[in-house]
């Protein structure tokens, strides 16, 4: 019958900084809780005058040469640097790209339409793909459809810079708008 393999003795690391007894380096750079610098310890005697003021030594700048460690309480750190870590999360803005479909031969109306949700998409900070569509012989007039993508880049060029100029793919022509 076989044997069950051998576990190592030590805990699975756990993400985030190293604390205590996970550190590894025999001496570190030791910050108190006051921001103090202390020197340089043995990690041994850095984790008990850590421990006689209630508080982890947590390696902060595990690179440097000794490592540089602070007296932290590990659980406030760790819930600071998550709550930090969603806020970035949150109040970052990520650029969608919207579609705005045409034909060359649309009407005044309809593109007076269009022109006002590419307008709210620049300004709401959207890129906006402007496609035009030929069907059957309209491919015989692509210079309509140059001259209509020049007029939609003339009409926002106050609020947004062309990407990606008017090309030709198969039967449609695109042109990519971000904002300024």
């Amino acid at each position: 019958m076989a044997r069950p393999p051998r576990r190592s003795l030590q805990p699975p690391i756990k993400s985030g900084p190293r604390y205590d007894n996970f550190i590894q380096s025999p001496k570190v750079r030791v910050i108190d809780e006051t921001g103090e610098n202390i020197g340089v310890l043995n990690t041994r005697d850095a984790i008990e005058r850590a421990a006689e003021v209630g508080l982890n030594l947590v390696e902060v700048s595990p690179n440097a040469d000794p490592p540089v460690c602070k007296f932290l309480d590990v659980g406030k750190h760790r819930y600071e640097a998550q709550k930090k870590a969603n806020l970035a999360r949150k109040t970052q803005k990520t650029q969608d790209i919207k579609e705005v479909k045409m034909r060359p031969n649309i009407d005044t109306h309809d593109y007076d339409v269009k022109m006002r949700n590419v307008v709210k998409f620049i300004e709401n900070g959207d890129k906006v793909k402007c496609t035009l569509r030929f069907r059957g012989r309209e491919m015989a007039h692509q210079q309509l459809g140059m001259d209509l993508l020049n007029r939609v880049r003339d009409d926002v060029e106050e609020i947004a810079k062309v990407e990606s100029f008017p090309r030709l793919e198969g039967r449609q022509m695109l042109m990519v708008l971000a904002p300024k």
